[in-house]
């Protein structure tokens, strides 16, 4: 037996060694490849981000920062802070295991030699791990994504993964972004093009989206390091080479086919059609400005009037017919809108707080008006709509009083602007403590006499992996960068 074993083997060695395939290729699956090349993975993280930005975690922030009531299901308990066993899937299946995974085997894989993947990486890895930490503050960072490398990465400070710990060898969040701007003006053997689902392969534009997303940044810190957010936003203004029109805005499509359309059309006009619709806090706000011409593009009219619903009411919610939901600026007619990450909007925006607060160049006024024009430009109001609103409302749209004062204006624009990212109207609320936001009715949760400044640490997490806080900090911990 043991001879017979031995002669079936050696012909398979010879047979092995004379072929041109390798005989450690052979029980290789060809439907499950143990590496995939970049331009796989990139599309994939592209949409990972964009779906973890307007999935469950832009549901929990918008009903919390009142864009929307919660009308059913998990959308009442976030109208009411009870944040306590959520969350796990979009940390762990979304973020971790989804979209910074493969963004790191891009880099390290296939970085060095094909450095404009590597660049483009490094910029939505940058873009990914600051929605972790803005919405949890202290998590994995600098051992997150490496595989069997740190089975239980460690939790990193917040203030060291925007500002760097070379004793820990930490790389703050600026320098990865730095890193990938770098990496984008190298020469490499492939780049690139149809699989880069925003801008085509076009790294142009891709250098104005790292510079957009330093501003971001610097502005995000601003209350806990005004020098670097000041010294970063002079560098990127003296560059000059950000987001400069809406047409340049990082914003990530969406299909109209099942299966690929955008995650707020599915989640309100398919899947969980009467869980949320607008707030009735929004709806006064944009009353008291004098723009719902303007809110018509965010929330539908089905009455021929809006209708909302208050946060926190135990009252039974409109006929779902009869609710003003997401209009198609959204969602587009299907599913095909886009989710927009960063824009020119938000630019003018940042630039108007940063001349104001910081000092930097430019006139506050001037970026704020901008920063309202981008955003109606935007949603699809006529040139002779947005002019009409500017003639009305000179005091809505003109900066006074004092800097706390042109401050509150700035945000409350860019609330409005944010319609849509819950997660960004959070982080500049926390930061800011605008708008003014009253509690919802019947609040509860961890504190229910405080808005929450972070999300719960997952469950999963805790349990899971040992260096976890256990148990994670309360909702009412603020955030090192918040207010």
């Amino acid at each position: 037996m043991r001879k017979l074993i031995l002669y079936l083997i050696i012909p398979v060695l010879i047979a092995s060694a004379t072929s041109c395939k390798k005989f450690i290729d052979v029980n290789q699956p060809i439907n499950n490849p143990t590496t995939v090349p970049p331009s796989t993975l990139l599309p994939n993280t592209t949409v990972g981000i964009a779906f973890a930005n307007s999935n469950d975690l832009d549901r929990a922030t918008s009903v919390m920062m009142q864009h929307l009531a919660g009308t059913g299901s998990q959308a009442l308990d976030y109208d009411v802070y009870k944040l306590d066993g959520y969350f796990d899937n979009q940390w762990g299946l979304e973020l971790y295991n989804g979209a910074i995974n493969n963004l790191i085997i891009i880099i390290n894989k296939y970085g060095d030699a094909n450095p404009a993947y590597g660049g483009v990486a490094k910029l939505e890895l940058a873009y990914a791990f600051s929605m972790v930490t803005d919405l949890w503050g202290d998590v994995p960072y600098s051992q997150a994504g490496l595989g069997l490398k740190y089975l239980n990465p460690r939790f990193d400070k917040q203030q060291d993964i925007y500002q760097g710990n070379a004793a820990d060898s930490i790389q703050s969040l600026f320098d990865l972004v730095k890193s990938g701007l770098a990496d984008l003006d190298k020469t490499g053997t492939f780049k690139p093009g149809k699989d880069d689902m925003v801008y085509g392969g076009d790294l142009t534009k891709w250098k104005r989206m790292g510079n957009t997303l330093l501003l971001k940044f610097a502005i995000q810190i601003s209350n806990a390091n005004p020098t670097l957010a000041k010294s970063t936003i002079d560098a990127v203004i003296t560059g000059n080479n950000f987001i400069n029109a809406n047409t340049v805005d990082f914003e990530v499509p969406f299909l109209a086919s099942v299966g690929n359309q955008n995650p707020l059309y599915t989640f309100n006009n398919v899947n969980r059609t009467t869980d949320q619709m607008l707030s009735a806090r929004l709806l006064a706000l944009s009353r008291s400005l004098n723009d719902t011409v303007r809110l018509a593009k965010y929330f539908t009219k089905p009455t021929g009037n809006f209708v909302a619903f208050e946060n926190g009411s135990t009252a039974s919610a409109p006929t779902l017919a009869n609710r003003s939901k997401y209009n198609t600026y959204l969602t587009g007619t299907t599913g095909e809108a886009p989710i927009r990450l960063l824009t020119f909007a938000q630019v003018n925006f940042i630039l108007a707080e940063s001349a104001l607060i910081l000092g930097t160049a430019g006139d506050p006024n001037t970026y704020y008006q901008a920063g309202i024009k981008a955003n109606m430009t935007k949603i699809g109001m006529t040139t002779a709509e947005i002019n009409q609103y500017f003639t009305d409302n000179p005091t809505v749209v003109t900066l006074a009083g004092t800097t706390e004062d042109k401050r509150k204006q700035i945000i409350t624009q860019k609330y409005i602007a944010w319609i849509g990212n819950g997660i960004e109207a959070f982080d500049d609320y926390r930061r800011t403590g605008y708008p003014v936001l009253a509690l919802a009715s019947n609040p509860a949760g961890q504190n229910p006499s405080v808005i929450p400044t972070r999300l719960t640490l997952p469950t999963g997490e805790i349990q899971r992996n040992p260096n976890a806080p256990n148990p994670g900090p309360r909702t009412d911990v603020k955030v090192w960068w918040a207010k």
